[in-house]
């Protein structure tokens, strides 16, 4: 895998700091776990605006990236399918956003 974020993605999916899927990503976030909500390009209007609405509830600033990354290209990096995951930890989260942001697409 010669992509630096989905690499960072696996890394951190095998540290346990992600939530995978709407439930475990919804839970996160409610409980205050949640520090990156990562989104496939191919989710739904619904979800989308779903989490963008559960990450800002409440005084809540969690960041949601929308990528480009499709569900399979997601789920490969992680080992299971998920079009939404929660990065529960710091480090991780700006990590990834920092990858993500020097991506050339």
């Amino acid at each position: 895998m010669n992509d630096k974020f989905l690499s960072l993605l696996g890394m951190a999916r095998r540290s346990g700091k992600l939530s995978l899927g709407h439930d475990a990503a919804i839970n996160s976030v409610v409980k205050n776990k949640a520090k990156l909500c990562v989104l496939s390009a191919e989710g739904s209007e619904r979800l989308k605006k779903e989490m963008l609405h559960a990450c800002s509830y409440g005084g809540k600033e969690i960041p949601v990236l929308v990528t480009a990354y499709k569900t399979a290209e997601l789920s490969s990096a992680i080992g299971s399918k998920a079009a939404v995951i929660t990065v529960d930890d710091e480090g991780f989260a700006s990590a990834l956003q920092e990858r993500y942001t020097d991506r050339k697409e």
